[in-house]
C-alpha cells in the first residue's frame, strides 16, 4: 500500500515539475555528487564515484547541448551560443580531471552548476 502511494506521489511530481525545476534539480545533483567525491577524495571507493560523477556531469552538458542545438529551441540565439561556450569550457574541464585528478579541479564545474541551478530556480547562488 505504502509504495502505491509512494509511486503515485512521485509520479505527480513528475507531471508538475517544470523543465526549469528539473533542470535545476540534475544540475545540482551533479554539483552534489562532484562535491561528495571532493570532500572524500582519498577514500578507496574515490576513484570509481569521481568517474561516475564526471559522467553524469558529461550526460547532463551533452543533453543540453542537444536541445542548445535544436531549431525549435526558443531561447535567443546570443544566449544558446553563450550556454554551448560554457558547455564546452565544462567538456574541457571534466577532460582535465579525467586525465589529471586534483580535487580543487572539481570546483568551478560545482559553482557552475549551482549557479545555473539558483538562476533556474530563480533565486541567488551560493556565493552570490
Amino acid at each position: 500500500m505504502f509504495n502505491h502511494a509512494l509511486n503515485a506521489y512521485k509520479q505527480v511530481d513528475k507531471n508538475t515539475i517544470s523543465g526549469r525545476e528539473t533542470e535545476a534539480r540534475v544540475l545540482t545533483e551533479a554539483a552534489l555528487k562532484l562535491k561528495k567525491c571532493q570532500e572524500s577524495w582519498d577514500s578507496p571507493n574515490n576513484d570509481a564515484e569521481l568517474d561516475q560523477a564526471l559522467r553524469y556531469n558529461q550526460k547532463i552538458w551533452s543533453l543540453f547541448q542537444g536541445e542548445l542545438e535544436r531549431e525549435d529551441n526558443p531561447l535567443p540565439g546570443k544566449l544558446k551560443i553563450d550556454i554551448l561556450r560554457l558547455a564546452a569550457f565544462i567538456d574541457k574541464r571534466i577532460f582535465e580531471v579525467m586525465a589529471f585528478p586534483a580535487p580543487e579541479k572539481l570546483n568551478i564545474i560545482i559553482n557552475i552548476n549551482q549557479n545555473i541551478a539558483a538562476g533556474l530556480r530563480g533565486s541567488p547562488g551560493p556565493g552570490v
